[in-house]
């Protein structure tokens, strides 16, 4: 027994050890804040213990292992491919084979979709990427010496402005797509290249990852080739946060792809914009009447500073907490709120459009096993309103909970909003993920509750946000 305990404690050598020395910080990065996330035998999901939870065939036991990811999180070596089944890419009661074979589909039909992309635009996959415009809303090229020289950087500058240069990338920039079918999504597409550029630039630019040339050029290309798969979203600020994990957790770029997908499918209503309104007001909108009901004094005060809009959180909701957490404890926070909402249906209601369109719409589809589903998920099973809407995603009653604990605080100091922003933006660096979960658990079942026993205050709560 001495021998195991020492092979035990030797697997866990680096207990205690701060995530962040997994995702190594620049050293001149000094501002940057520690993480509170430790890695803690017996609690944090080992890959030990992962492994031992697949059966011979490859069947997963996923009711202990969201047990375990809710205790102490996941070790940051396997973190990656947990991700996966926790964001639905990958189905617990599938086989290794089975799951090998989607796996070489997916990454199949990602190849096909850049090729697509290349063609349209050949710097994609080239190791490159651009940050200035490439063309103009009526599909014209723009001969920017900047553009040209992203484009081509081996070349001279003068060179590429001459005219007669018949080099593939400068043709690609000279030559308007107007000839083409497709012209007002390829140019709309085009259109968001050299954003998706300026923001990868600044995403997490304080990790050593981001200082090889070859991860933002990774970075862009699934970015860019996300934005022309999902034309209806495209691309928005704040996407790049939510897909640079994905690429420093998941060596291959297709299987990185895939991830943010699935994360995207949980989130995309967030970026959907119409000329007057933004996905995510639907959320602040239902962060308000959660506040009124759990803290209706705090609620009254936020709306005589004219914050009932609750904007101020909108860039937490947007992208899941990345600037209120240092960056490895952003992702024991995402892989808590994810294992508290599983739902077992998940990969079977992605892959299924028609399945997926009506869980969209609220309904309830098949039962499934109570062991199998998140604390979250479990909650709103056993408490939830009956009504055939969606449940509401954790991340509201997380941003709920930070406000309830910054209550008193609010109410005392804040005498506008300006000081209300300012008093949210000092929890930067200073929450901790698990507190945080505990408590957005809490508040969700409180407001269960209230919800349960007082429905007419509800509807109340919500006329007046309408």
């Amino acid at each position: 027994s001495c021998g195991f305990l020492d092979i035990y404690l030797g697997m866990w050598r680096d207990a205690g050890t701060p995530a962040d020395s997994y995702y190594e910080v620049r050293p001149e990065c000094t501002d940057v804040p520690k993480t509170k996330f430790k890695i803690k035998a017996g609690r944090t999901l080992s890959a030990r213990k992962w492994h031992a939870a697949f059966t011979a065939e490859g069947y997963l036991d996923i009711g202990k292992t969201l047990s375990r990811i809710q205790r102490g999180g996941i070790h940051p070596s396997i973190r990656g491919e947990v991700w996966e089944f926790l964001l639905g890419c990958y189905d617990p009661k599938s086989t290794f084979v089975e799951r090998e074979q989607l796996r070489q589909r997916r990454r199949a039909q990602y190849a096909a979709l850049k090729e697509d992309c290349h063609k349209m635009f050949p710097i994609i996959g080239s190791g490159r990427f651009i940050t200035a415009p490439v063309i103009t809303e009526d599909g014209e090229a723009i001969q920017d010496p900047l553009v040209l020289q992203e484009a081509c950087p081996e070349k001279e500058l003068a060179s590429l402005l001459d005219e007669d240069d018949d080099s593939y990338n400068y043709q690609m920039l000279k030559e308007p797509t107007s000839h083409d079918p497709q012209d007002k999504k390829v140019i709309q597409w085009k259109l968001t290249l050299h954003q998706i550029g300026l923001d990868v630039v600044r995403t997490d630019r304080t990790l050593v990852f981001y200082e090889k040339k070859e991860n933002l050029s990774k970075l862009w290309d699934i970015l860019a080739v996300y934005a022309w798969f999902d034309a209806d979203v495209g691309y928005c600020q704040g996407m790049s946060d939510l897909c640079s994990p994905m690429i420093i957790l998941l060596e291959d770029e297709a299987d990185a792809f895939w991830c943010f997908e699935r994360l995207m499918r949980r989130l995309r209503g967030n970026f959907r914009c119409t000329e007057s309104s933004v996905g995510v007001e639907v959320q602040l909108s239902n962060l308000a009447s959660i506040t009124q009901i759990i803290d209706p004094k705090l609620h009254q005060h936020l709306e005589t500073l004219g914050g009932g809009d609750y904007l101020f959180a909108f860039r937490m909701l947007m992208v899941l907490f990345r600037r209120e957490f240092s960056f490895g404890d952003s992702l024991y926070l995402w892989e808590m709120m994810w294992a508290l909402e599983y739902d077992p249906d998940l990969f079977s209601m992605y892959e299924d459009l028609e399945a997926a369109s009506e869980k969209s719409e609220g309904s309830k589809g098949k039962v499934k096993s109570i062991r199998q589903c998140g604390k979250y998920e479990r909650e709103n099973m056993k408490n939830g309103p009956k009504s055939s809407e969606a449940p509401l995603p954790i991340s509201i009653f997380l941003v709920a909970s930070v406000l309830k604990d910054k209550s008193s605080k609010l109410l005392t100091e804040a005498r506008g909003l300006d000081d209300v922003v300012k008093i949210l933006n000092d929890i930067t660096g200073n929450l901790d993920a698990k507190k945080a979960c505990t408590g957005a658990m809490k508040l969700h079942k409180k407001y269960l509750k209230k919800v349960r026993f007082v429905p007419r205050f509800l509807d109340s709560a919500f006329n007046a946000n309408s």
